[in-house]
């Protein structure tokens, strides 16, 4: 029987601004990414969302990001691997110090939107996050893009690292993910999504959008928390995903 970890990057609201559905959303995942106040995030939110998850058995990850509040983290910028280290460093340690508040504990970290894909084509990049884990806390699991540069830097440096996949994003023949500006790049039918990670949970394959079926490894699959839907789609993924005989469970849970 497969088994599958639902992902979902929550915390993300900023003072007023509200961001996402997190509690709507907690029930129906395992795993939650949780913004550590650069991309997004404050201190109260981060508490709140941390809580939540402790509460609904939800494992804790560090979503980390870029220091860039205005555009959600979503804009590339020049980093120096140093820096890189140092902000992956206190973005850990920030919401390793907020989960012990609430009796948990910090168990995987995963990039967020730009530096995301910023550790995939720079190999010092990838190897800083990597340093930094390692150097806090060797123990958590490092998500990252199924196949990619950073699941493999993590690997090679000993790390649990866990392939990650999406369910509601098209993937070019070479396995990456079609760049969200371009069209397409989201599937918006909830029913098509789930049907495709069913399909990647059971068979790790996915229809390339030039028709060619690529093999993904999915140890993990994202709800993305800030779709306007984020709480039904992550209902029908964890409803669709059982009713197709896979197991949801957080990674590095025993069964």
């Amino acid at each position: 029987m497969p088994t599958i970890d639902l992902n979902c990057d929550m915390g993300e609201s900023y003072g007023a601004w509200r961001m996402g559905a997190d509690t709507a959303v907690m029930p129906w995942i395992t795993s939650a990414n949780i913004a550590c106040g650069f991309h997004a995030g404050d201190p109260l939110t981060m508490r709140a969302t941390v809580q939540a998850a402790a509460g609904a058995g939800v494992a804790i990850g560090a979503h980390i990001g870029l220091p860039d509040l205005a555009g959600f983290g979503r804009r590339a910028m020049a980093m120096a691997p140093a820096e890189l280290y140092a902000l992956t460093v206190v973005q850990l340690g920030a919401l390793a110090a907020m989960a012990r508040t609430a009796g948990a504990e910090v168990t995987h970290l995963k990039p967020h939107g730009a530096l995301y894909h910023m550790v995939e084509q720079d190999p010092a990049l990838a190897q800083a996050v990597v340093q930094a884990i390692r150097d806090v806390d060797p123990g958590l699991r490092l998500v990252g893009l199924a196949g990619g540069a950073l699941v493999h830097a993590g690997r090679d440096a000993g790390l649990a690292v866990v392939h990650e996949a999406f369910a509601d994003r098209r993937y070019r023949a070479d396995g990456h993910l079609v760049a969200r500006g371009q069209p397409g790049a989201v599937i918006e039918d909830p029913a098509a999504a789930v049907r495709q990670a069913v399909v990647l949970a059971c068979e790790g394959v996915v229809d390339s959008v030039d028709g060619e079926p690529v093999r993904v490894r999915a140890d993990s699959l994202c709800v993305h928390g800030d779709r306007p839907d984020a709480a039904l789609f992550a209902q029908a993924l964890h409803e669709g995903l059982r009713a197709a005989g896979v197991t949801l469970r957080a990674c590095g849970v025993p069964a």
